[in-house]
């Protein structure tokens, strides 16, 4: 465990190098209280897993489950598609759960012993962490499918979320009260990463928009593609984006271009995973059943792993290792650096689900309704 001085040199660190300290916190000590792990939403953490993981328990919702679990203060958080939010222990007791208006596919977010969430009604959440008990409600105008992201300004904190009313929707943490809507051209599907006092999402409208936080006002509106399923990654001044029509990008947000863009040659289907970034690598997952690593600099194709079904979960790099799932049902530990296939697992049952890693721990939900927990015994 870190004590303070380590704590702060690790601050101090992060900090120079464009990272700020609660981005490090979301990824270290057993917490993966965000969609992607951090605010950047890189998927990416260090962690050391099991060789072989072992299924550890299974939690059964009783309905399918597309939204991510997050994991903070030793719980588990995810909603269902029959409109509850579950929170359990991490020996897969539940310890509350709390009934919405509608279904949920969106990712929940824990931060500072609260859980927020949205549905498709398009009403954001807020609930006591310890209890479940609800602190406030907000109503966009459709569908939340993407999760909340947070910044800090001053004291107070800020939630930003995508709707399907076109809206990225800046939203007071401890009041529920908006403080800002910023308008794109179409539908807001993935979360918004958060950097440098910028919300930075991929519209369905082809955009790559760069948002002031303090503001709400526009920074830079980069054409990318045409539709964005997921949500962006980014790192420094890079992001990195894949599209409906098959093309997966990087992006200088400096010069307002795409520096480098792949794409098959004779298959064009869709990228619905978002990316994660580790090291030189940046992984992503597409609906020709393949995982996909680059080199983030140059674009150059590292390997492919083909996994026998679509890929619409996003992959994980924890460690060494990359997390995928398909939609048939299979988890995968693949090899960074060459894409071995190291162990799976077969859940049998569509996995779109994000997982997500909590020490030496992997945890997502699948289309059965169970929530299902990997890890050491």
């Amino acid at each position: 465990m870190m004590n303070k001085v380590h704590m702060l040199l690790l601050a101090t660190a992060l900090l120079l190098v464009g990272v700020s300290a609660p981005e490090a916190a979301a990824q270290e000590g057993g917490c993966w209280g965000l969609f992607r792990g951090n605010q950047r939403l890189t998927g990416s953490l260090s962690a050391n897993l099991p060789a072989k993981p072992q299924l550890l328990w299974t939690y059964s919702t009783g309905s399918m489950i597309k939204s991510s679990p997050v994991v903070c203060d030793n719980r588990i958080v995810t909603g269902s598609s029959n409109g509850m939010v579950y929170c359990l222990d991490m020996n897969g007791k539940q310890l509350w759960q709390f009934k919405t208006s509608n279904g949920i596919e969106a990712p929940a977010l824990i931060l500072d012993g609260k859980v927020y969430i949205g549905n498709l009604d398009g009403t954001l959440y807020a609930l006591e962490l310890k209890t479940g008990k609800k602190v406030w409600e907000y109503k966009t105008e459709n569908q939340i499918v993407g999760s909340v992201n947070w910044y800090k300004s001053g004291k107070s904190t800020r939630l930003l979320v995508g709707s399907y009313d076109y809206y990225l929707h800046c939203v007071d943490a401890a009041t529920g009260k908006v403080l800002w809507k910023y308008e794109s051209d179409n539908y807001i599907n993935g979360a918004a990463a958060c950097h440098n006092g910028m919300a930075i999402f991929g519209g369905c409208d082809g955009f790559l928009h760069l948002v002031d936080i303090a503001s709400g006002k526009a920074v830079k509106k980069i054409n990318v593609a045409t539709y964005v399923a997921g949500s962006v990654a980014v790192e420094g001044q890079k992001a990195w984006i894949g599209d409906y029509d098959g093309k997966f990008s990087q992006v200088d947000m400096t010069a307002g271009a795409i520096s480098w863009k792949w794409e098959d040659p004779k298959v064009k289907l869709p990228f619905i995973a978002s990316p994660a970034v580790a090291g030189n690598y940046v992984v992503t997952g597409n609906h020709d059943k393949n995982i996909y690593c680059f080199d983030k600099n140059s674009g150059k194709k590292m390997w492919n792993f083909s996994t026998g079904n679509r890929v619409e979960a996003s992959p994980v790099v924890a460690g060494k290792n990359v997390i995928a799932a398909n939609m048939r049902g299979d988890l995968f530990l693949l090899a960074l650096t060459d894409g071995k296939e190291l162990w799976r697992y077969e859940v049998g049952s569509a996995i779109i689900s994000n997982p997500a890693v909590a020490g030496n721990r992997i945890i997502l939900g699948a289309a059965d309704g169970n929530i299902y927990c990997f890890g050491n015994n």
